[in-house]
């Protein structure tokens, strides 16, 4: 089951990645992205679950909620700039090798990608994987403090 759900993830990385360089867009309703707040849709997840409007190591979060649970959570610093795009993608969903396809990504370029489990949380209570499109470098995102 291990092995299951190690190539399940790595699977799901590599189509997270292709997206990022897809036509297909956060916001792809026209809205701008590059600044906070997003428009079209997005609302900042603060307003929708109990947690606080600036998340230490990940930014302020905002997300269409039609596309939950997954996302893309579009995460800001401090001055507004878009950092990354983050789906949260529930472990059931990569144990039961479920496709996740059509994506939206934001336009930016991505530096490098990290997954990273959580066991839950306010907004996505079940055990699932951050996976992160990460449009500023390691060290930029290491600073979101």
């Amino acid at each position: 089951m291990a092995a299951k759900t190690k190539l399940s993830a790595m699977l799901a990385t590599g189509a997270l990645m292709l997206a990022g360089c897809s036509g297909v867009q956060a916001g792809g309703d026209g809205a701008e992205v590059s600044m906070a707040p997003p428009g079209g849709d997005y609302q900042a997840v603060s307003e929708l679950t109990p947690l606080p409007d600036f998340i230490p190591g990940m930014g302020t979060l905002y997300v269409d909620p039609a596309t939950l649970p997954a996302g893309p959570f579009l995460a800001y610093d401090r001055e507004g700039g878009l950092v990354s795009t983050t789906y949260m993608v529930p472990l059931d969903s990569l144990n039961n090798q479920e496709a996740l396809s059509g994506l939206d990504a934001a336009p930016q370029s991505v530096d490098h990608v990290d997954m990273v489990y959580n066991a839950g949380h306010p907004g996505v209570d079940e055990p699932h994987y951050h996976i992160v499109l990460w449009h500023v470098s390691a060290d930029e995102a290491a600073g979101l403090k």
